[in-house]
């Protein structure tokens, strides 16, 4: 598959709002929305990152919007978070997004965090050059229970 980013366009707010609701794909990221089926805080999210410092991209696979990846906060703090429609995972395409992506931005260092148990999404930051250097507890919305995190940094 060929993978590319592109500037968010507004069509592709509705394909991002029916992919963060895919329930098992909630449940593995983890940390999300206190109500991802709440589409005026999803608009005035996506409002808020669009019109602030981040850079966020639409993640194209063949032509296709399959998600978003983005980097995110204050400088030295930056984060990287991405997400793949669960259609599409183990095709390699969050590796191949999270690439380019951090290809693109060459602020360093970059930090990433994933719930401990999302083996898949731990598995993509380690290929791209990122390294566990914590853990942390913290409250995960969709599973409704605190749960374990791994802390990962891409350094310079």
């Amino acid at each position: 598959m060929n993978v590319e980013l592109r500037a968010i366009h507004d069509s592709d707010l509705p394909v991002f709002f029916r992919q963060m609701n895919d329930p098992e794909a909630l449940h593995m990221a983890a940390f999300t929305p206190k109500d991802p089926a709440d589409r005026d805080a999803f608009d005035a999210h996506w409002a808020k990152i669009r019109s602030s410092s981040a850079v966020v991209r639409t993640v194209l696979a063949d032509g296709d919007v399959v998600g978003s990846a983005a980097v995110y906060g204050e400088p030295g703090e930056r984060e990287v978070t991405y997400w793949i429609d669960r259609a599409y995972w183990g095709k390699g395409i969050a590796t191949d997004a999270l690439r380019a992506l951090v290809t693109e931005v060459d602020e360093r260092p970059l930090y990433a965090r994933a719930a401990s148990d999302n083996v898949g999404s731990l598995r993509v930051l380690e290929k791209c050059g990122f390294r566990a250097v914590a853990s942390a507890r913290g409250y995960a919305q969709a599973r409704d229970a605190e749960i374990d995190e791994t802390v990962l940094i891409l350094a310079g």
